[in-house]
This record gives C-alpha cells, structure tokens and sequence, in this order.
C-alpha cells in the first residue's frame, strides 16, 4: 500500500511524534537527551522550522512545530535529525539497526482550535506517565520555558501563545493558569488519533481551507471543533493587572 501522502504547508503548525522501535529506549541518559535537544536546534534552524513546544519522553518524541518556508521544512528536519542521532546512539551503545519505528507521525493543528491543547497535552505527558507530579519538575520538556520563562535558543513562541498577554509577565501567567485543569479525555482521544492516522486536527472550515491551499481532498476527516464545554478558555487580563 502506497504511502499517504504528508501535508505539510508551511505556516501551519503540526504535531509530530517519533517512536522507539518496538517502545525501545531512546534516551538511555542524560546526555543522550543533550544530543537530540542539540541536533534538533541545528535542524530546525537549518531547514527553518520553528520549535514552540516539546518532550523527550524515554521512548518517543513530540513535537509542536511550524514550517516557515518550504512545506517540506518538517520532513527534512526530522529525516536530518533521526539519521544524525541514530548514528550517535549506535556508536555510543555498540549496537546495529533501525532506532525508530518507521517514518514519524504528524498532523496539521488549526491555531484557533487547537493549538493551545496541543501544547498543553505535549508538556504534560509527563504527568499523565506518571513520571513527576508537576509538568515543571521535568526538565526535557519545553514547560519550563513556555510557563516559567526560562530561556532557549530553541523555543519559538507562536503567535497563539504571545496572545495570551501584553507582556511576559501576563503571559507566562497566563499559559500556568491553562495548566491548572487536565486536557480534557475528549480532546486527549482526539489529538491522539489525529497524530496516529495523520488526520488534520480542526473544524471543517479548517480542513476545506487546507484543501483549497494544497490541492489535496483531505479523506476519513472527522475531527472537528472540541464539544464547548471542552474548549480551552484563554484567560484575560485586564491593563491593571
């Protein structure tokens, strides 16, 4: 069966997960998560893929990213990426063969949607593995720098997330606050089945307008807009505050 073919324009954002073959181990220490973080940097700036949210979990990857030039920015980047760091972890281990569970997954994510519960169900896979209480005591996640304001060279803020206030104050304030109630079940199940079958993540109106950008008929679509009692509510500050 032939491939399906990966939409990736750029300016849209997607969510991509990379697998340990078979659930093996990707990151056996702390400087093999330095190695990925470093080579990740290198190829998204080489590639200009903008990086506004990740975790290196110990055996997979996710990543919340925007192309910002070639639609094919994300695929050479994270082809670049896993060539690079499996012949380090090869030589570092002394092993042979494949690392990664065939080609990594992705989807298209609608900023108005979306967006903000990717990042929140990103930074939180920790939690939900049961690995830490808090999304801020894990430190291979972006969590830190997105809620807490810490600095890096490799985070780029979306234009979502610099709406949610005038200055880092209120920002960073802000983005805690979406942190203080779960990712609810039914936006879990649906980001996760959009990453697993590589659907586009959004409403209708979403989908139709990537159709119209790509040229290509988007097919078993049937993610739309999350239930209202279920949309993630962007707090607002007053110029007071």
């Amino acid at each position: 069966m032939a491939r399906k073919h990966r939409l990736g324009p750029a300016g849209f954002a997607q969510h991509v997960i990379q697998r340990g073959n078979n659930r093996s181990i990707c990151f056996a220490d702390e400087s093999d998560y330095i190695a990925y973080a470093h080579w990740l940097k290198k190829f998204s700036l080489q590639f200009d893929v903008a990086i506004h949210a990740w975790v290196l979990m110990t055996n997979h990857v996710h990543l919340l990213c925007t192309p910002n030039l070639d639609n094919r920015g994300v695929s050479a980047m994270m082809q670049s990426l896993g060539r690079m760091y499996v012949r380090y972890f090869n030589h570092k281990y002394n092993r042979t063969g494949t690392l990664w569970e065939g080609r990594f997954n992705s989807s298209l994510v609608s900023s108005e949607e979306y967006l903000l519960a990717v990042y929140r169900y990103i930074e939180l896979n920790p939690v939900r593995a049961n690995m830490v209480l808090s999304p801020a005591e894990y430190k291979w996640s972006s969590y830190r720098i997105n809620a807490l304001g810490i600095k890096s060279m490799l985070c780029s803020p979306h234009p979502v997330y610099l709406s949610l206030g005038k200055t880092d104050f209120r920002r960073l304030k802000a983005y805690r606050t979406l942190f203080k109630n779960d990712v609810p079940q039914s936006v879990i199940e649906k980001i996760q089945t959009s990453s697993r079958k590589e659907l586009a993540l959004g409403s209708k109106k979403f989908k139709h307008h990537i159709e119209q950008l790509t040229g290509s008929t988007l097919k078993n679509e049937t993610l739309g807009r999350p239930a209202s009692n279920n949309r993630i509510a962007k707090p607002k500050y007053s110029d007071a505050q």
